[in-house]
């Protein structure tokens, strides 16, 4: 069966029943050669410049020695390689998805979680790219219950090498410019971004080379000073006139007594053992090597504190702010590896297993979580406040920052229980209004609540009482029509009845209104009679 590849080629079912590398037998039986041996800086340069010409297998197996040797050097590389692992992912359909193109994203992912095991191996493996610029991982497709499943198997960068143009990479199948490594056949992972340039300068192993070799020198300095620091000198002393032959004799016995602690020597000749007083220390070794530490973690991780914090004495809380992987970085490295496995892994998966596809530019995207998710607290808080005064904040926004996946239709979501509504209080029982003789005498009461102080015409005070009680006048009018009607309704109430009514009618009230103007009135009586004092009355 023929199908278009990730390149828009076709290609044939059949080229993918077996690894394209399973019938080099020369690559089967490679190894790595060691380049530590008689290591210096003019030997690492031979191997950088011959990568430069297209020749990578000196680098490649340079880097792995380095990888392999050097603690601190392979700690923070796996700290950068496994940073990855710690993120979500998704496969999410292309922008403005039809139905299918939905169903095609939620089947890929799925076959990713369930049916694919060792994905996160796979992640690792090509989070090798940023040191040696790429990591090929060879695919072997399988028939599982209908579905073509793949398995993972990570090939050494020296498999491959630089085509004539020094840009692409080849398979190293002996012949002179390498054969094309099979679509759909492998995930070929090239960290780009980590330096521009020819594919055999982009790995940072070329930053990292250089540290390492001091850090080597220092190392060895500091053994061999350690080796020696605080021996006693031991001399030997021989006659005049004494040949080689006694001469020799004599540094024997000197070299036997360092070692054995006893040593024959001819008569006439002596020795003397001088105690030496120890100066100095390794400090300039240990400065080196920690400044070689350093470079390597800050070209790895972008940071050093997390290597740092507790030699400093700062606490690991100074690490946790600057995170293992700067965030830069992470995401950058995010977006790369995503990208690839949208390129050579799902859209695979999605032909072979017949999935609605059409082509690269509408394929469902693998995509890591990088988002930094907002303070709970503070968002619960913030939110009522900005749609309070006016923000129109999207419902998707909301769950993005909280970092809350959005309930699909019909799925159970987690929901508090409204507080039940209070419940308003019962009405009071009918009750027989009080008889017709209360009605006068109420309404005589309170409207005098709202006559004037006084009636004399043209003095101030007068006016000022007149205003304060045309203020009082709506509500005192207010209470009279609710009791007229309440002494109405019920003509048989006595005087305890409508006692009780108007407790429950006017018991709470709000009086603010009132007691404004009644603040009023109060001050207003007082000029008032301030006023009578003044005018004798």
């Amino acid at each position: 069966m023929s199908i278009i590849d990730q390149y828009g080629k076709p290609i044939s079912t059949r080229t993918l029943a077996e690894p394209q590398t399973a019938r080099l037998v020369h690559l089967q039986r490679w190894t790595v050669a060691s380049h530590m041996s008689g290591l210096t800086p003019a030997r690492i340069a031979q191997c950088l410049a011959a990568a430069d010409q297209g020749n990578i297998l000196g680098q490649h197996e340079l880097f792995d020695d380095m990888f392999e040797r050097d603690a601190h050097l392979r700690c923070e590389y796996e700290k950068r390689r496994g940073a990855l692992l710690g993120l979500e992912w998704s496969v999410e359909p292309p922008t403005s998805p039809s139905a299918k193109e939905k169903k095609a994203a939620a089947a890929i992912e799925d076959i990713l979680r369930n049916a694919v095991d060792d994905l996160e191996d796979l992640i690792l493996a090509m989070m090798d790219g940023v040191g040696h610029g790429f990591a090929p991982i060879e695919l072997e497709w399988q028939r599982i219950e209908g579905m073509w499943i793949p398995r993972f198997h990570p090939r050494p960068q020296g498999w491959f090498k630089m085509d004539m143009n020094r840009r692409e990479l080849r398979l190293n199948d002996g012949s002179a410019d390498g054969a094309v490594p099979l679509s759909m056949g492998w995930v070929m992972h090239q960290h780009v971004k980590a330096k521009t340039g020819y594919l055999g300068r982009i790995g940072l192993g070329r930053v990292l080379v250089w540290p390492f070799l001091y850090k080597m020198y220092s190392l060895g300095d500091m053994a061999e000073y350690l080796s020696t620091y605080g021996l006693p000198m031991i001399i030997g002393k021989y006659m005049p006139g004494a040949g080689d032959e006694e001469k020799a004799s004599l540094m024997r016995a000197v070299t036997d007594l360092g070692r054995d602690a006893r040593a024959i020597m001819p008569d006439g000749m002596s020795m003397e053992v001088m105690k030496v007083i120890a100066s100095g220390d390794g400090t300039p070794h240990l400065s080196m090597m920690g400044w070689a530490d350093g470079a390597q973690s800050k070209a790895l991780l972008g940071q050093v504190l997390s290597a740092e914090a507790k030699v400093t004495g700062m606490g690991s809380g100074v690490a946790d702010l600057h995170q293992l992987v700067r965030r830069d970085i992470l995401k950058a490295d995010a977006r790369q590896v995503a990208g690839t496995l949208t390129r050579d892994l799902v859209y695979p998966l999605a032909v072979l297993n017949g999935l609605p596809v059409a082509g690269m530019l509408r394929c469902p995207r693998f995509r890591f979580e990088t988002g930094e998710t907002a303070d709970l607290k503070l968002l619960a808080e913030a939110l009522p406040a900005l749609a309070k005064g006016g923000a129109k904040i999207p419902l998707s926004w909301v769950h993005e920052k909280a970092g809350i996946p959005e309930a699909d239709d019909g799925e159970d979501v987690f929901q508090v229980e409204a507080a039940p509504a209070p419940t308003p209080p019962e009405p009071p029982a009918p009750q027989p209004a009080a008889a017709a003789s209360y009605r006068p005498l109420a309404r005589a009461a309170l409207a005098a609540l709202s006559m004037p102080v006084r009636t004399a015409p043209a003095d101030v005070v007068d006016h000022q009482l007149a205003a304060l009680s045309a203020g009082a006048q709506p509500e005192v009018d207010a209470w009279l029509a609710a009791i007229e009607r309440m002494l109405t309704d019920n003509p048989t109430a006595t005087a305890v009845d409508v006692q009780e009514r108007l407790l429950g009618m006017f018991g709470d009230l709000p009086i603010e209104q009132l007691a404004e103007v009644m603040a009023m009135g109060f001050a207003a009586a007082e000029l008032a009679g301030m006023a009578d004092v003044q005018d004798g009355r």
